[in-house]
């Protein structure tokens, strides 16, 4: 169990910059990019075919994969703001062709990468530390420092105005900003950070798999509510933006935790889509009916003084 327990953690940090990433577009932007899909297992292709068939350096075939998710991010910000196609059916488009484009740069639907270095075989030779653990550290390093840059990004004038867009759209455009350009330049950062999820999953598991982005955005819109709902626990709550980017790392890594646990008391590993769905709605779901008992609550202390 502490074994599973730990691989969960690992894998809930890695994926919690894939988190961050769809964070940017889902919460921030207000567009439902389903780009997520394709350009995380387009990361994760990228960085295992230059492994294998290039001997290309671990850590800069992980930010080649960086790159080519944000290349995906801006074909969808073209379809969007250019072409003017709806977010939602842009990603779409997006995820399809890439099904077809990875499978094109493996060749094949799988890539292993067993008999080479990653990132993190090398760290653990030069630390004497396992494998496992070098992925739980430097995965938490990782998403401390995007979280920081995000954070300061975010406070920039640029960064503002992107908040900005997703907030009210038209006011910020009668203030002479240009939305297409941020909608583009959240779109491409988004899955920058998508695909260096991939790539850097892809270096974990020590292998690339044409299906190893099915289910990201329902993985990454779970980590996000759970994320939230944890939050709103917080004396402060939700009101420091550094809060609401910290809370959805760790969103991932609960997330996973709880996969981890189910798994670990014998449910079947195909019904993890339907417990990521499950665990979704009850996350949405709590919120809310939260809300309305504090108010039905008020209303009758409210009567009960009255009387």
């Amino acid at each position: 169990m502490l074994i599973a327990l730990q691989g969960a953690v690992s894998q809930g940090v890695l994926w919690g910059i894939m988190v961050l990433g769809v964070f940017i577009t889902f919460r921030l932007l207000d567009i439902p990019d389903m780009t997520c899909d394709g350009s995380f297992a387009l990361g994760g292709c990228v960085c295992a075919v230059l492994i294998v068939n290039n001997n290309v350096d671990p850590l800069l075939a992980v930010l080649a994969g960086m790159c080519a998710g944000a290349i995906a991010g801006a074909v969808t910000g073209i379809l969007t703001t250019v072409f003017e196609i709806p977010a939602i059916l842009a990603g779409i488009l997006t995820q399809i062709s890439l099904w077809s484009i990875n499978l094109r740069i493996m060749g094949k639907s799988n890539t292993p990468i067993l008999a080479k270095g990653t990132i993190f075989s090398s760290v653990s030779r030069m630390t004497g530390l396992p494998q496992s653990t070098v992925a739980i550290i430097l995965g938490i390093v990782l998403a401390v420092a995007i979280v920081a840059i995000l954070y300061w990004f975010f406070g920039t004038e640029i960064g503002s105005a992107l908040r900005a867009t997703g907030n009210n759209e038209y006011m910020i455009r009668a203030l002479g900003v240009n939305t297409n350009t941020t909608k583009m330049i959240a779109l491409v950062l988004s899955n920058a950070l998508i695909g260096l999820s991939g790539a850097l999953i892809c270096q974990s598991q020590k292998y690339a798999d044409i299906g190893m982005g099915t289910g990201a955005i329902v993985i990454g819109l779970a980590a996000i509510v759970i994320g939230e709902v944890l939050g709103r626990l917080l004396p402060g709550g939700l009101t420091q933006f550094s809060v609401r980017l910290a809370s959805a790392v760790f969103g991932s890594v609960v997330y996973f935790l709880i996969r981890a646990i189910v798994l670990q008391l014998g449910m079947d590993a195909n019904d993890m889509k339907l417990l990521s769905a499950v665990i979704v709605a009850v996350a949405l779901c709590v919120p809310v009916v939260w809300e309305r008992y504090k108010l039905r609550s008020s209303y009758t202390k409210g009567d009960e003084a009255d009387a």
